[in-house]
């Protein structure tokens, strides 16, 4: 049985936590940000915990992550 790719992409953008869940950053911090409030720049820095609907998809993605 051959090995599964993983999705380059996916590799690059989601990573396994400890709990076996899986985070990814917040979108919207890339230009733009003068009109942003320091709070909501400051709040889109950390990272965030996949949403559950989406986390099947992510999965099939990274099969042995």
């Amino acid at each position: 049985m051959p090995k599964l790719k993983s999705n380059r992409g996916a590799a690059k953008r989601f990573k396994r936590r400890g709990s076996g869940g899986l985070k990814c950053h917040h979108s919207h911090r890339r230009h733009i940000l003068t009109k942003k409030t320091t709070k909501r720049k400051r709040q889109l820095r950390s990272a965030m915990v996949v949403p559950a609907s989406d986390v099947v998809s992510v999965k099939q993605m990274l099969p042995y992550s």
